[in-house]
């Protein structure tokens, strides 16, 4: 105890304030970037691109900027351009220097500050373009203002040019170039296009009129997207319907402002059983939802109810229409501007100003109404709508029991199918969904019992992107999936009392294994999303083809691999090659080895980058349209390797 104490006494001492560092400038940021960017990964790295963007969009949302240039350049730096004002570059009261420089070099420092700037701006931190330029192994900004270009260069955060006057202008605006630096981005540092490009569109669609284009310069990447709506989230519900059959023509739209908030939301219905709903805080896609998306909900629900009773579609006794069942089918698009918006959630994407429930209730509630009275064809095929959806969601509610688990998992709802593991902790188990009986009696024998499951599936699943709940409860293969994660499906979905923290879509290498692993991910994406989100789907990626060279035996996965390896080896004894076209051809033994066993095998992790567009490109391949499918096949067939017919 003595000995304890004297430590204590040791450690006090020599715990004083020369222990305490301060980092100066943006020094802080180049020692703890995550804390800024969220990650050093790919994530991170094109984080950088909106942080500048998003002060040009600021520009746009004051009304002072109407174009913005985005482009990789050939060097795979990035330029940012606007017509904006241009960052002020007179002398800043606090700091003694110039106001861009102030912005580039010293957080929390801009216009989004104190309501003197900007009465609405987006970004999550308001610290991008300090931060930007800490994390750019070189940053140049260029300011076309009251008739000079003025310019001022950094490398990793410091000045190497002072703010001068390089030349003449006729315009204005802003111009920021930077190099993101490799001693951060040790991962990569190399931009994808398209991942810019899918967010590039959503800001067009997101602000009405805004022209917004992107370009690729380097070599053999050249494109050049412009994009422009003057229907903003109107045209952007006509965009996330064009692979679906909407129930009525028209898009609705209404749009208000309360308390300096402004509201926008458009909406159609289509004859699909699934709701897309997407909402926004000042351009920020809100993953988690928020106050806002829960005022929007109450009031569609409330108010469809209202006109039901009132219109005599339904009696006055019978019961309401849930919030679900009135988003059957439901395109909807929410966006509102909050000159003070708080975000809470873990991925700091989820609304919690309390006004803003109140406000989007309130002016969509009127709104919407008007609409109704004003639209009865339309009206009454909505309600139709909701009413049929009640009614499947009452027999699904009867199917529903058959696999909720009263303790444990029910053995008896998966009779000869599901062969468990031991081990009963989610982290390392593993659920293997394999294609075909043959193919399941080889896993069953190959895995490790201790941590691996196989639930063996017959054929091809219901397609539910074409199916109501009901239908899809009452397919015995759906079923047995959803028992056997624990984790329930749709609305009720937990995704924290999933079995297996890692699901495995094991299918054959052809045309039909591709097409169950389609309808396996179109079930995954629809009804248990958090799984994906979460990073618990993966797909296992068995080799196509074996080579035997004397006793020595490799496993390859492509003709690339096969082609390259011929090369390198001796042609005396003659290889034996050998195709696999299904997982059946395999013996438990190979299963395991090349497939299963976590030393030797290859996974790919299931994720979703976008949610919107994940949703479009799910409409199109399983929907009901067919000519957008026919157009994506012919336009991708050159890129498909592997096809066996």
């Amino acid at each position: 105890m003595a000995e304890f104490e004297d430590n204590k006494k040791s450690l006090a001492q020599e715990y004083d304030a020369s222990q305490i560092q301060v980092l100066e400038g943006l020094e802080a940021v180049r020692k703890r970037p995550g804390m800024y960017i969220g990650a050093t990964s790919a994530a991170g790295l094109h984080h950088l691109v909106w942080e500048i963007v998003d002060n040009s969009i600021d520009e746009a949302l004051a009304g002072f900027a109407s174009e913005i240039t985005i482009s990789i350049e050939e060097d795979n730096s990035i330029i940012v351009k606007d017509n904006g004002r241009g960052i002020p570059v007179d002398i800043q009261a606090n700091t003694g220097r110039p106001a861009v420089e102030t912005v580039y070099t010293v957080l929390h420092a801009g216009g989004k500050f104190g309501g003197g700037g900007y009465k609405v701006s987006g970004g999550l931190h308001g610290v991008g373009a300090s931060v930007v330029n800490a994390l750019s192994k070189k940053l140049t900004v260029q300011v076309h203002k009251n008739g000079q270009i003025h310019q001022i260069t950094f490398e990793r955060g410091d000045i190497i040019d002072e703010l001068t006057v390089v030349g003449e202008t006729d315009k204005q605006g802003t111009i920021v170039q930077f190099w993101p630096d490799p001693e951060i981005f040790t991962e990569t540092v190399i931009f994808e296009f398209e991942k810019l490009n899918v967010r590039v569109r959503e800001l067009a669609f997101l602000n009405k009129g805004l022209n917004i284009s992107i370009t690729d310069k380097r070599p053999e990447k050249e494109i050049v997207n412009q994009y422009h709506y003057e229907g903003g989230i109107k045209s952007y519900v006509e965009y996330l319907n064009q692979n679906k059959k909407p129930l009525f023509e028209d898009i609705v739209y209404v749009e208000g402002e309360q308390d300096d908030i402004q509201v926008e939301v458009a909406l159609q219905y289509t004859d699909g059983y699934h709701t897309s709903l997407f909402s926004f805080a000042n351009n920020i896609h809100t993953y988690e939802g928020g106050t806002h998306e829960s005022g929007a909900k109450t009031a569609l629900t409330r108010v469809i109810n209202d006109y039901a009773k009132r219109s005599k579609i339904m009696k006055e006794n019978e019961e309401n229409l849930t919030g679900e069942d009135v988003r059957e089918g439901l395109t909807l698009v929410l966006s509102i501007k909050h000159p003070n918006p708080q975000f809470e959630g873990q991925t700091k994407t989820k609304l919690g100003n309390s006004e803003a429930r109140t406000i989007t209730d309130r002016l969509f509630s009127s709104m919407l109404e008007k609409f109704l009275m004003e639209n009865p064809q339309t009206a009454k095929r909505i309600v139709e709508k909701g009413i049929l959806a009640a009614r499947a969601r009452l027999a699904a509610k009867r199917a529903r029991e058959v696999t909720r688990k009263k303790s444990g998992l029910e053995i008896s709802n998966l009779p000869g199918k599901l062969a468990d593991c031991s081990s009963k902790n989610p982290e390392v188990s593993e659920l293997f969904i394999v294609e075909g009986d043959s193919a399941g009696g080889s896993a069953k024998q190959g895995r490790s019992r201790i941590f691996q499951a196989i639930l063996p599936i017959r054929g091809k699943i219901l397609n539910v992107e074409k199916a109501s709940l009901d239908r899809i409860l009452a397919n015995e293969e759906i079923r047995s999936l959803f028992t056997a994660m624990g984790t329930g499906f749709g609305a009720e979905f937990d995704v924290s009392k999933a079995r297996y923290h890692k699901l495995v879509i094991m299918t054959d290498a052809d045309v039909d294994g591709a097409h169950i692993r389609t309808l396996l991910l179109t079930l995954f994406y629809r009804y248990m999303r958090p799984l994906v989100e979460a990073g618990y789907v993966y797909i296992a990626q068995p080799p196509l083809f074996q080579v035997k060279q004397g006793k020595k035996e490799v496993y390859l996965q492509s003709q690339e691999e096969l082609d390259e390896y011929l090369t390198t080896i001796p042609t005396s004894p003659k290889p034996s090659v050998q195709r696999y076209k299904g997982l059946g051809e395999m013996d438990a033994e190979q299963l395991w080895e090349t497939t299963m066993n976590p030393e030797n095998r290859r996974f790919a992790q299931v994720s979703v980058d976008d949610a919107i567009d994940a949703d479009n490109v799910l409409s199109m391949l399983m929907g009901e349209k067919v000519e957008p499918r026919r157009n994506f096949i012919q336009e991708n067939a050159e890129y498909v390797e592997n096809l066996d017919v």
